[in-house]
């Protein structure tokens, strides 16, 4: 299962987060972990550069894209090769949105679509599509949500 997704800014602040099959009481763990693992190793780490790490038996695979900082946090069948394949898919489609690379700023412009798209990607902690021009379908068949 994908117990968790975040995505946070240059200086931690965490601009999204999913979680599933996390208790609330150890989110605010997961959160300031991986913003610590994020500001420890991904200083100098090059666009797309994936890392991989470990911790209490889940695996962890995370990247810089632009100005921001994705993590993503799986366990049993999602180990660090298939975590590799979501994060690839995730950022892919983020460079899809954006145009670019994105800056904290055309991200947050970009918000809502973006969080279409993950939920197309990723849903109850489950991986569903891949495919990008499939993901692009199914979000122009959903009317926009008001956030």
């Amino acid at each position: 299962m994908l117990l968790a997704l975040l995505i946070s800014n240059s200086v931690g602040n965490i601009l999204v987060e999913r979680y599933h099959g996390v208790p609330a009481e150890e989110r605010l763990h997961w959160r300031s972990f991986l913003v610590k693992l994020g500001a420890d190793n991904l200083k100098g780490a090059k666009n797309e550069e994936l890392l991989v790490a470990s911790h209490k038996s889940v695996y962890i695979v995370y990247t810089v894209l632009g100005d921001v900082s994705v993590y993503v946090v799986g366990k049993d069948e999602y180990d660090e090769l298939a975590l590799a394949e979501v994060i690839f898919v995730i950022t892919s489609t983020i460079k899809d949105v954006c145009g670019k690379l994105p800056s904290e700023r055309l991200f947050l412009d970009k918000y809502g679509k973006i969080c279409q798209c993950l939920d197309e990607i990723v849903w109850t902690g489950i991986l569903e599509n891949t495919d990008k021009d499939r993901i692009k379908r199914l979000i122009r068949l959903k009317p926009p949500a008001e956030f």
